[in-house]
């Protein structure tokens, strides 16, 4: 039951703080479907710690908009900053720790790793795989869970100023501005592609059996609010497709539907392949997925040789770039985006060219900086060597 006057009061104390704050979100991950928290730890000067329960306070809009010209600090913002926004929490401003690591070139950004590296503390991280979900948390966890936030806003001032001193302050600014910014992503097309060791299944009737099983595994595991791999492994989906069994003893013959798989899931399973094989051939869904984006880059040096050696050339050069100015060579610029500019280069491949291509894919600007002279140089090294073979 949700003490409203409790919610109240921490609300008005956070939103009289100073400085920016610390945020983190415990999910049940591997426990529950789908990656809603179960616990929200806030930290801030002024204010102290506070540890939500957002199953009991599923509406935390008010303490969103309380918060909402501060900064927040997260750590790993991609993976918290969605089931936050599910409780109408979204921050305007941001500082990730985790990806000022990376820009930093730090070669483990976990937040134990980055913790005891930055600020020589050590975090304990015996809990860090519980079920969240569990209620009454223990108190050891909760003790765990406040911890995180203790040492977010002293990490992050830390960081700040070891970016300042790489000259890469404005890079990492830019990239927390385009997170906050950043639409809530689309849902995934065909997320039943996502099937790990789905590259062993070549056969599209085969490739529907996945995506049929998968499709059933999703309803019962939201139904019981289980994990899916709980009620299904990735594994005996792909086992399965592949051998595509017909009744029951046939299916217990499968690795991961043994005997400790009752009748009624058996059956559950054996009804989803049925639906496979009954599926008309021009309506099997395609061996590849769909996709707006350049062939796989394995089929580039038949479909077009000159396209290959830019791509080669391009991801050399971003490489040696990325070594050279101590960071991850896709925080200096994504892959995909290597890749899409490489495939459709501009006419002219000058700085200037490839620079306004990249803008127009999405890149940000101290990235468009940093690596349009380095590709337009490999763009024309490629065409000078195809041009002389």
């Amino acid at each position: 039951m949700v003490d409203e006057r409790v919610l109240a009061e921490t609300i008005a104390a956070f939103a009289a703080g100073s400085g920016p704050v610390a945020v983190d979100a415990e999910r049940a991950s591997g426990y529950r479907y789908g990656q809603r928290a179960y616990l929200i730890q806030l930290r801030r000067s002024g204010a102290g710690t506070a540890l939500i329960d957002p199953i009991a306070c599923p509406d935390l809009s008010a303490l969103g908009s309380a918060l909402a010209d501060t900064e927040w600090v997260v750590h790993a913002a991609s993976q918290d900053l969605p089931c936050l926004a599910e409780v109408g929490m979204r921050p305007r401003r941001l500082f990730d720790t985790e990806l000022a690591g990376r820009i930093a070139g730090f070669p483990r950004v976990g937040l134990g790793p980055m913790t005891e590296s930055v600020l020589g503390l050590s975090l304990a991280k015996e809990h860090s795989a519980v079920d969240w979900s569990t209620r009454p948390l223990p108190e050891p966890w909760l003790r765990y869970a406040a911890l995180d936030v203790e040492v977010l806003v002293e990490l992050r001032d830390a960081l700040e100023q070891e970016l300042d001193a790489q000259g890469k302050l404005g890079w990492a600014l830019e990239e927390f501005a385009a997170i906050a910014d950043a639409p809530r992503p689309a849902p995934r097309v065909d997320p039943w592609r996502r099937t790990s060791q789905l590259h062993k299944v070549r056969r599209r009737r085969q490739l529907a059996a996945v995506r049929e099983l998968w499709q059933a595994r999703d309803r019962v595991a939201r139904e019981r609010d289980v994990s899916p791999g709980r009620v299904l492994s990735d594994a005996a989906i792909v086992n399965a497709a592949l051998a595509m069994p017909q009744g029951v003893p046939a299916l217990q013959a499968v690795q991961g539907f043994g005997p400790r798989v009752n009748r009624r899931q058996l059956e559950q399973w054996l009804t989803a392949l049925d639906r496979a094989r009954e599926i008309p051939e021009a309506e099997l869904p395609p061996a590849t997925a769909p996709h707006d984006g350049p062939p796989p880059p394995r089929a580039w040096a038949e479909k077009d040789p000159v396209a290959a050696a830019r791509l080669s050339g391009a991801r050399a050069a971003v490489t040696e770039l990325a070594e050279a100015k101590r960071l991850p060579a896709e925080n200096l610029i994504t892959p995909d985006l290597v890749r899409r500019v490489s495939w459709e280069p501009p006419a002219a491949a000058t700085p200037e060219a490839v620079a306004e291509a990249l803008r127009a894919l999405g890149a940000r600007q101290w990235q468009v900086d940093q690596v349009a002279p380095a590709i337009s140089a490999a763009f024309v090294k490629a065409a000078d060597g195809t041009a002389q073979g």
